[in-house]
């Protein structure tokens, strides 16, 4: 694996890398989620996917988050064609249950998780699963062992190596880790949810959970481009979600109000060192959490994947940036979407 990330030409420091918890895989910290490249984000054509995920993997990155739903199959058929092109160990997690319709509790039996898994074996083109992660299924499915008794059998049938949660809600994340066999679980944190960090990280850690954050930089928002006069594709669910009207409002934007984010970036912009970019700043601020197995922020271009990967070169925050971003959350952001999620 290559550890030398390449940005503009300079050599910096190796990626770090980081126990995935119970998987025992050693992740890059800055890892890749595949949603842009399935669909929900505009257009990414497949020549300009198939270049970010080589560019990925090229600068060090050896972990892949993905998911079936993820266009229909076509991010995970995408990454398969790309690692049959190169030698090096890349771990792939994908998500199962999304394509219930109704997207119901009950649709998390043993017959729909066997057929969800036997498709991404077959996209993936694999044997056998890295990690596969239930998809942010409703709050009951917690409360159900019989769902998690599946995937034991599925481990042990050879089909998967781990599993693990996608959740939306603390709530569900705390009740998800009481499962033994449940090796990841993925979440929303960002210095615009900043919640997990009280309690469910701690106890995570304690349990050797894997702990992967998802939406990093707030749906773009964390990377200080994004404006009032932004426009967004009609494909693209900053433009179709933002009130929740598709899924949970919370994946779009944190679920923070889109003019009092932006508010809060401009103060956030004051904080960012000079050369830095704000994406490698926010994302800086999550791996300063040592529970964090690895960041998975999303790009629709090979550059914007170098400019994530710079984040693992960064010094931590100082304690008064992370104080400053701390008073930043409780004063405007908090009340928001503290107890929501």
């Amino acid at each position: 694996m290559r550890c030398s990330l390449s940005l503009s030409g300079l050599d910096l420091l190796p990626m770090h890398y980081r126990k995935l918890g119970k998987t025992n895989f050693k992740v890059s910290e800055v890892s890749l989620g595949a949603w842009q490249i399935g669909g929900a984000w505009g257009n990414v054509s497949d020549a300009d996917a198939e270049q970010l995920l080589h560019a990925a993997i090229d600068n060090g990155i050896n972990f892949i988050d993905t998911a079936d739903v993820y266009g229909d199959g076509r991010s995970e058929s995408l990454i398969a064609k790309v690692l049959s092109e190169t030698k090096e160990q890349v771990f792939v997690a994908t998500k199962a249950g999304r394509r219930l319709q109704p997207h119901t509790a009950d649709g998390y039996n043993r017959a729909n998780l066997t057929a969800f898994v036997e498709r991404s074996l077959k996209n993936l083109r694999r044997e056998t699963l890295d990690l596969v992660q239930l998809h942010c299924p409703p709050t009951a499915v917690y409360y159900s062992p019989e769902v998690f008794e599946v995937l034991d059998e599925l481990t042990q049938a050879g089909k998967i190596l781990h599993y693990g949660v996608s959740v939306e809600k603390v709530e569900e994340a705390l009740k998800a880790i009481e499962f033994p066999g449940v090796a990841t679980v993925q979440i929303i944190f960002n210095i615009f949810r900043q919640r997990p960090k009280d309690l469910f990280l701690p106890l995570a850690k304690q349990r050797d959970v894997g702990i992967l954050v998802r939406l990093p930089l707030s749906s773009g928002l964390l990377t200080g481009k994004i404006t009032r006069h932004t426009a967004f594709e009609s494909d693209d669910h900053r433009n179709f979600n933002r009130y929740g009207e598709q899924f949970d409002r919370g994946e779009t934007f944190s679920g923070v109000d889109f003019d009092a984010a932006l508010d809060a970036v401009e103060e956030i912009r004051k904080l960012v060192p000079e050369g830095v970019s704000m994406a490698s700043f926010a994302l800086r601020w999550i791996l300063d959490h040592e529970a964090v197995s690895c960041v998975i922020p999303g790009a629709r271009n090979a550059q914007q994947v170098i400019q994530n990967v710079a984040a693992s070169v960064l010094p931590q925050l100082t304690a008064a940036q992370a104080a400053a971003l701390a008073n930043l959350y409780s004063g405007r952001i908090r009340g928001l979407v503290h107890q929501r999620w």
